[in-house]
């Protein structure tokens, strides 16, 4: 899928169109960008509001965190998701299957979409996850004096601890030691003034999308894709939007390390882009995924201008091997905290969701046997992590050896590997998704696979409530996020799948001489 090289075109139009004439921002590009700002109020109500913090009530919005402003709150964050969902589908569908009088919206157009967008989600409370307090809880304790890869935030009680998820008050830091420097930097600023350390990380980590931003449209024209269609799909997604800059996530800065040391490496700056995958891998560690690909990309380009030598293997090698090395041992030996990271990666089995393919496994074993033996989900559990962290091993060394033919074989082995990551690791939350999306969007994928793209990530968006809470085991809550996630899916493919449009205008008596084309 991914190393396919011709471009996909749909109903005899390339997807690799030019962007129309400059006219006026099309509808869609305002809709979500009003939706972004009624997420944004909306949140104050029922997004992860800090607790015990007087806050919200000195400037007067605590009327709206409980009773009917509550309510009313919710009604606005929601109306606001599926404003932007319904925006980005239909820009999807400006860009993919574009239609005569509907210019595509320019590369420059959309980037500055994805900042409006973003904008209203950088000043409201975290969305959909409490993990900004856990990354300011554990700045509190490093601030303190403490080890955070020793201690955890309950060594310092505050407004920060009663803020984050209690599940992870006494855990360590399983984060990289360049991002353990920025959250004490955040800290040293806001204090434990909550809020103000919540948009202070957000400023930290905004520097992610900005690369990304960059580098993606750079690594979809080197590989003949839309630079366009690669910024819709994996940064003015909303999933993207809402959890990984309105959460915010530490994904967010990784994702454009990533992706600019991919851009920077495909581009022949080969010492450049090591160095800014060691900058990633410095802030989490599932980065490093990347790096051994790299060979194979340098062993390229080698290859284009001359044979291949033993001594060019071995020094390909070395340096693959040295610069990242080199960059994070240079953070550690700054942070001055050693490689005490290796102890909180662990953590992460706390997290139990069906997304990842060892935990579904796990959850249907215990149905199956339910009416014969009663199994406890935790042993279960053990075994077929274990399995599939064998399986991953295994997976990611095959990948890594059979995509060894050139440059965009390795890409596109390098998305693969990503993509089993989230598949086996033992938890998969949706910012997570963010690794595959930004290296995927190299390639001109197939229309079926932005499909499920969107409906994976609509998906995404409603199962977690934005008060940190879940739905996905409630049957009739995921059943109805699973069928708008299918209509999305297939509005992106066919405009107005349930024919509401049709019966709007026979209706209004509006049928005739309709032009082709033009249904919502």
């Amino acid at each position: 899928m991914f190393s396919r090289s011709r471009i996909v075109t749909t109903t005899g139009r390339s997807t690799l169109g030019q962007p129309g004439p400059p006219s006026r921002l099309p509808t869609e590009i305002w809709l979500g960008g009003i939706g972004a700002i009624a997420v944004c109020l909306g949140g104050f109500s029922v997004a992860d509001i800090p607790r015990n913090h007087p806050g919200l009530q000195r400037v007067g919005l605590d009327a709206i965190t409980y009773g009917h402003g509550k309510t009313l709150g919710a009604i606005v964050f929601w109306l606001g998701v599926a404003a932007m969902v319904f925006a980005w589908m239909r820009v999807g569908r400006r860009l993919c299957t574009p239609v005569a009088g509907e210019p595509r919206p320019s590369l420059t157009t959309l980037r500055w979409t994805v900042i409006g967008w973003a904008a209203p989600l950088c000043v409201t409370v975290p969305l959909f996850s409490r993990d900004v307090y856990a990354y300011l809880g554990q700045g509190v304790v490093f601030a303190a004096g403490f080890d955070p890869y020793a201690d955890g935030p309950a060594h310092h009680p505050g407004p920060v601890l009663d803020s984050m998820a209690q599940v992870w008050a006494s855990t360590t830091a399983p984060y990289g030691p360049m991002f353990m420097a920025i959250t004490r930097g955040v800290v040293a600023v806001s204090g434990e003034h909550v809020l103000t350390g919540v948009w202070l990380m957000r400023v930290a980590l905004l520097p992610g999308l900005l690369l990304s931003l960059w580098a993606i449209p750079r690594l979809a024209t080197h590989f003949g894709a839309s630079p366009e269609v690669g910024v819709w799909l994996a940064l003015l997604n909303p999933m993207v939007v809402i959890h990984v800059v309105g959460g915010p996530h530490v994904e967010l800065l990784m994702m454009g390390m990533l992706a600019a040391g991919l851009a920077l490496t495909v581009a022949g700056r080969h010492l450049s882009g090591l160095a800014v995958l060691g900058l990633a891998v410095s802030i989490k560690v599932t980065a490093g995924v990347a790096i051994p690909f790299v060979v194979w990309i340098w062993l390229s380009h080698i290859r284009s201008e001359r044979k291949v030598t033993r001594a060019d293997v071995a020094r390909v090698f070395a340096v693959v091997i040295v610069v990242p090395v080199a960059v994070f041992a240079a953070w550690t030996a700054a942070l001055g905290l050693g490689l005490g990271w290796l102890t909180g990666l662990g953590w992460a089995d706390q997290i139990i969701n069906w997304f990842t393919l060892p935990t579904a496994v796990a959850h249907l074993v215990t149905l199956v046997a339910a009416p014969f033996t009663s199994l406890n989900l935790w042993p279960v559990l053990t075994v077929t992590r274990a399995i599939g962290a064998v399986s991953l091993a295994i997976i990611l060394v095959a990948l890594w050896w059979r995509h060894r033919a050139d440059e965009r074989s390795a890409v596109a082995g390098l998305a693969w590997a990503m993509l089993a990551v989230l598949l086996l690791e033992p938890s998969t939350l949706p910012w997570y998704y963010t690794w595959v999306l930004v290296i995927s969007v190299a390639f001109t994928l197939p229309d079926w696979v932005r499909a499920v793209v969107v409906g994976v990530s609509t998906f995404m968006v409603i199962v977690f409530q934005p008060d940190d809470s879940i739905v996905f085991y409630k049957l009739p809550e995921a059943a109805l996020a699973a069928a708008v996630s299918l209509l999305a899916a297939i509005s992106l493919l066919r405009p107005d799948p349930l024919r509401l449009g049709a019966v709007a205008r026979r209706l209004w008596g509006a049928e005739a001489d309709r032009p082709q084309g033009c249904e919502t």
